[in-house]
């Protein structure tokens, strides 16, 4: 790495680089919440003071998808204070903005907005704590840039290939090539670097006068076969990789023997896993670019909460600990807290020398058990430090070395599957669940969806909330292997079902290209299913609100008394639309004439949907079904039968009871056909509360009149 003598001259790119700072991270919790927000404003307080061109964020400036209000208003709070002003920014932008910028409304940089008086321009890219999800695929880092208080860029817009363009940036006679990659999921982004779906990008004018400095929030280290990127996949023309969502602090640049670039791993800026590799130091770095030279200084933050951890090994202590002794147990306790109490001591000392850091640090003791031992109340240990310590419920983790025994090969692993992991590694929803059907038996092995895609959708049902994720893929499964059946024009014998439906999942299996592809979709309909529930959500909670506020108030035109409440949702409307027809719709369309209140609140009860149960049925029953109903058999036929509109109902008059029970197949039929119209559209209308039934209120205006 080459040094540089001038760092304070026209040509010289001062960039200020941190990654992972987890915005909001235990923001609940009475003695922790704050810190990340302290933590944050520290590090721009250092951007300031230290005159830098440009602040570069490497990933997860949240920690949560979804942040709350607490967490935006502190980022935007510190963003404001540290980053406008009247400091002229000394550098420029050469590359086509339009094209770095491609997905905002604003496709420019911050700083060029003449609205804007922005002093210190931020450029991050999304981790996969805060990346985009959703319908409008939209994440917390997309709010911060159409505020105008931050630059989001290395979003990639295709999955199929990714072509990652440089914001080209000068000041001087220095040019700086900055390239960004947001998180992908790593098996993905490993297929697409070993199929060369992924290019960077390079100025077509002298592109060897350029510094080439590249931020990835990816897996550096090594989780899985393929969970992690290699630093070989990589181009060799890169001078500078700063790698982010590894949060152990590796900040000075590390040489690839290979590629010859460095590599820059600044970590986290706060402990949110008690790990070997969170208690290393906590630093930034302040990059320091003039030509092709560069030089990395460490600046360590002093607002973060002092962390400690040390390992007990009891059959390293034989002089001490006697599995046989009875009162071993007490003497394990007794020699923990001499060593809980050892590092407050220490903890004590370091802050005597920075007033700045927390006053309560994070303890941890990992002991070791393995060899007959018995660990003691971890509960009634804790209590005797809830005044000191920051975690006084995890300051003592106790864990053993499972012994290895025979087993018989048809034995399901259990031991394989749920292997405690050393703290610090990664274990992913998905791989967990790729792990227990490896090892699952046959009879409760997958026989339509794949490993993979059920790992997926189980992933984003738990990191990204997407309620519908599971039941969406089921869905899409479903139908397409439905359709390859019909395709395939297969027997309705359960055998010969099995082996096509069993063919074509092994296919599947194969085209992961199509896979992923079969797991977006349902992503998609997943997170257009909340959107939808949210919009029905609010729309019913207004008209709840206006109920509440035309409450005896009284209605002349449709006579109700003064007493009653009115109706919900589209039920109200179509009672309305039904004026002008006979009296046997209008009375059954309108509740409670004439009644009393008690009955109006019976009838509105009998106004709500009720969603039957969907019936588990297996392919060979839904293959027969189909078989029995050739008007069914194409999705694209009846999807048009629903017809989302207030005004599908108004011809519906209310016939006496002996003819709705003749009606009621009709309605049954009607209702098969609706179920299977939303399945092909996606969308789950179950959670629609104002749904209008006719001939659920038939009972109750029978009574009435």
């Amino acid at each position: 790495m080459s040094t540089i003598n001038s760092q304070d001259d026209d040509d010289t790119f001062k960039i200020l680089i941190a990654t992972d700072i987890h915005l909001g991270y235990l923001e609940k919790d009475p003695v922790r919440g704050n810190d990340t927000f302290v933590t944050f404003d520290e590090i721009l307080d250092h951007a300031q003071k230290n005159e830098v061109d440009f602040v570069l964020l490497g990933g997860d400036l949240f920690h949560e998808n979804k942040p709350s209000r607490k967490t935006v208003h502190s980022c935007l709070e510190s963003l404001r204070k540290y980053c406008m002003g009247d400091r002229p920014v000394q550098f420029e932008i050469l590359s086509d903005q339009a094209v770095n910028f491609h997905y905002s409304k604003f496709p420019w940089v911050n700083y060029q907005d003449r609205n804007l008086n922005i002093s210190i321009p931020i450029f991050s890219i999304h981790g996969n704590h805060d990346d985009p999800t959703g319908a409008d695929a939209l994440c917390a880092l997309d709010i911060l840039s159409c505020a105008g208080l931050l630059n989001h860029f290395g979003r990639s817009a295709s999955v199929e290939k990714i072509d990652i363009s440089p914001i080209l940036l000068r000041k001087g006679r220095t040019k700086i090539a900055l390239y960004g990659l947001g998180a992908i999921p790593d098996e993905r982004l490993y297929r697409m670097f070993v199929n060369k779906q992924v290019t960077m990008l390079r100025p077509k004018e002298d592109e060897d006068s350029w510094f080439n400095l590249f931020v990835i929030h990816q897996n550096r280290s090594k989780h899985g076969a393929t969970n992690y990127i290699p630093e070989q996949f990589l181009d060799d023309f890169i001078n500078l990789v700063v790698w982010g969502h590894e949060h152990e602090c590796k900040i000075a640049p590390s040489q690839n023997e290979q590629q010859r670039f460095y590599v820059s791993q600044p970590g986290s800026s706060v402990v949110t896993s008690l790990s070997p590799g969170e208690a290393v130091k906590k630093h930034i770095g302040l990059l320091h670019v003039k030509g092709k030279k560069m030089k990395m200084q460490k600046i360590a933050l002093e607002t973060v909460r002092p962390f400690h951890m040390e390992d007990i090994v009891l059959a390293d202590h034989p002089d001490l600990f006697n599995p046989d002794n009875p009162k071993v147990t007490q003497a394990i306790q007794a020699f923990c807290m001499e060593k809980v109490e050892l590092m407050l001591d220490n903890a004590e000392r370091e802050r005597l020398g920075n007033p700045r850091q927390p006053q309560k640090p994070l303890i941890r003791l990992r002991v070791d058990y393995t060899g007959g031992f018995e660990p003691f109340s971890v509960h009634r240990f804790s209590q005797k430090y809830m005044d000191r310590v920051a975690n006084p419920k995890d300051i003592i983790h106790f864990f053993r070395h499972r012994e290895q025994r025979e087993k018989n090969e048809n034995d399901l692993n259990f031991g394989k599957l749920v292997s405690r992991p050393s703290e610090g590694t990664t274990l992913r929803v998905e791989d967990l669940v790729k792990q227990y059907f490896q090892t699952a038996e046959k009879k409760v092995q997958l026989s339509l969806l794949t490993e993979r895609g059920m790992g997926e959708a189980v992933q984003e049902f738990v990191d990204k909330e997407e309620k519908d994720a599971i039941e969406e893929l089921l869905k899409f499964q479903l139908e397409k292997t439905q359709r390859f059946l019909k395709e395939r024009r297969t027997d309705a014998e359960e055998e010969k079902i099995d082996e096509e439906v069993r063919k074509f999942r092994e296919s599947r299996k194969k085209n992961t290209e199509e896979e992923d592809e079969e797991v977006r979709e349902a992503m998609t309909r997943a997170r257009a299913n909340r959107s939808e529930d949210a919009v029905l959500v609010a729309a019913s909670s207004d008209e709840e609100l206006m109920d509440m506020g035309v409450k005896g108030s009284g209605d002349s035109d449709d006579g109700l008394p003064a007493t009653l409440t009115r109706g919900r949702g589209r039920a109200r409307g179509r009672a309305r639309g039904a004026r002008g027809q006979n009296s046997t719709a209008r009375g059954s369309s309108r509740r409670g004439r004439g009644s009393t209140s008690q009955e109006s609140a019976t009838s509105s009860r009998t106004y709500k949907p009720v969603s039957a149960p969907a019936k588990n049925m297996s392919i060979l029953d839904v293959f027969r079904s189909s078989k029995r109903e050739p008007s069914l058999s194409s999705s694209k036929s009846y999807s048009e039968d629903i017809i989302d509109d207030d005004s599908d109902l108004e011809d519906i008059s209310i016939v006496p009871s002996y003819k709705a029970n003749q009606r009621m197949p009709t309605t049954s039929s009607l209702s098969k056909r609706g179920s299977q119209s939303q399945t092909s559209r996606g969308v789950d209308f179950e959670s629609d509360e104002d749904e209008f039934d006719p001939f659920q209120s038939t009972p109750t205006s029978r009574r009435r009149k």
